[in-house]
């Protein structure tokens, strides 16, 4: 046995009794090896045992600049921590955290323009539901001030603690679309559109409501694209209208929505969401985990959509996943009632800005701006579709979707009635075949049923045709073998 052997054996027995996997059915590693990755470079990992796979879910939708910058941010990573490896933005700063906020601010688009650090995606959607909960009463409390002050008369302490909170506006409300996920916190967990990952943990944060999301494959055949929009918006209004507008807070919605399979926004979506969120009042979340830093294109999905948010989420492709770090941007405008006297936004993560986590952050958008990494996924990615269209021709491929290097392939009984598989169908064929079988063939994709059955297909920023090639072919023959299992 060779030393390479016994390490990997060790590694086995320890992940099987001790290392508990996210988002995984641990009794199947009862008797089974847990993949075990052990090194990356470029848009490909190598295992434990030697074996190479093409990465084309970029972990989860996340490391941009693919696995070959390591020295390089490890480098930067380095240097920080021999100046400063910590310190809080518990109401002190450090150069780190002021710079990458400062750079942030000039690649979002619009006036998005402060930046409020955390560990995560899900710790970003989680701080913007709380920061759009205290924003009404922050500016309820500015509004009333003001009034009482415009008076004439200069009121007493009491009588202007009584206006102030008579006057407090409050709102809790949030909305969000019907499949979508945004994390796994509670606050999070509670805007996702999956019951699937809720059920198990509720009850949960009072109160969101989900809407229609667009997916548009299996609405009626005839539908002009402008009957889809306004369908979508005359839910959301009505969905607003029946909660009670001076309630909801925030409508956080993904640019192209992940789970369900990389959702496209209908023409002139985006403009009737933001009219609106703006004719009630209701500060609008683009939720730009996964389109943030290059994933559809251009540096944000905000920009290419002309969403003209109050607030996005960011985290991801932030540091290419090579550090835990991510944030809430918004507007001097959301922020503006909060710079008020003693007023503060009453969070924070011991983590949030983390001096090393910033420089990683500094380096990757440096490294994105050097190597015109999202000027590259703009150039390529209609070469990257035409490859992938090409699967459309197979009977189980109903659908392909998606822009940027993000992707999804519906699968289908029956393309001419668009039948789904159902349940059980999905059970076997995603978990029982697909994902294992595409594993074994060397490369690394979702197949996910959290609504209609899809493969999604989200490589790093860096790939290039020798991985599109790679990616189309491996996949045809894996689904032409699932349609023969299927079919016979």
């Amino acid at each position: 046995m060779t030393t390479a052997a016994a390490a990997a054996l060790d590694l086995q027995r320890a992940a099987r009794e001790h290392l508990w996997l996210h988002f995984t059915r641990m009794g199947g590693y009862r008797d089974a090896d847990v993949p075990i990755i052990v090194r990356g470079d470029g848009c490909y990992l190598e295992d434990a045992n030697g074996k190479r796979y093409l990465d084309a879910l970029a972990g989860l939708f996340s490391v941009n600049i693919g696995y070959g910058y390591g020295e390089e941010i490890g480098e930067a990573a380095a240097a920080q921590m021999r100046e400063l490896p910590f310190y809080t933005n518990w109401g002190y700063a450090h150069p780190r955290a002021i710079e990458l906020a400062a750079e942030i601010a000039s690649i979002t688009p619009g006036d998005l323009n402060r930046v409020f650090f955390v560990s995560g995606g899900s710790e970003a959607v989680e701080s913007a539901w709380k920061l759009a909960r205290q924003y009404y009463s922050a500016r309820g409390e500015q509004r009333t001030r003001a009034a009482v002050m415009s008076a004439g008369e200069t009121p007493t302490r009491v009588d202007e603690a009584h206006a102030i909170a008579q006057g407090t506006e409050r709102r809790w409300k949030a909305i969000s679309r019907h499949i979508a996920y945004h994390g796994t916190t509670m606050g999070a967990l509670s805007i996702n559109g999956i019951p699937a990952i809720r059920e198990p943990f509720e009850p949960l944060v009072p109160e969101v409501l989900h809407v229609r999301n667009t997916n548009r494959y299996h609405r009626p055949i005839d539908e002009t694209e402008e009957e889809f929009t306004a369908f979508l918006l005359e839910d959301l209004e009505h969905t607003i209208q029946a909660a009670g507008p001076e309630t909801v807070a925030m409508v956080i919605m993904e640019p192209v929505q992940n789970a369900g399979g990389s959702f496209l926004p209908p023409a002139g979506y985006w403009r009737g969401v933001r009219e609106i969120c703006d004719r009630y009042e209701i500060l609008l979340c683009a939720d730009e985990v996964i389109t943030g830093f290059g994933r559809i294109g251009a540096w944000f999905g905000s920009e290419r959509y002309d969403i003209r948010p109050d607030l996005i989420t960011i985290a991801k492709g932030l540091s290419s996943s090579y550090a835990a770090i991510g944030g809430v941007v918004t507007t001097d405008r959301v922020m503006e009632p909060f710079m008020e006297g003693t007023k503060m936004y009453s969070h924070g993560i011991t983590f949030g800005g983390h001096p090393v986590q910033s420089a990683v952050a500094l380096k990757n958008i440096e490294i994105m701006k050097r190597d015109q990494i999202v000027e590259h996924v703009a150039e390529t990615q209609d070469e990257f579709r035409a490859t992938l269209a090409q699967l459309l021709e197979l009977p189980i491929v109903g659908d392909l979707r998606g822009t940027g290097f993000f992707y999804a392939i519906e699968l289908v009984k029956d393309k001419e009635t668009r039948t789904t598989f159902d349940d059980a169908e999905c059970e076997t064929l995603l978990r029982g075949f697909l994902s294992p079988r595409m594993f074994e063939r060397g490369l690394i994709c979702r197949s996910d049923d959290r609504g209609d059955p899809v493969v999604q297909i989200s490589p790093p920023l860096v790939a290039g045709r020798e991985e599109f090639d790679q990616i189309a072919g491996i996949l045809g023959d894996v689904l032409q073998e699932a349609w023969e299992r299927v079919s016979s």
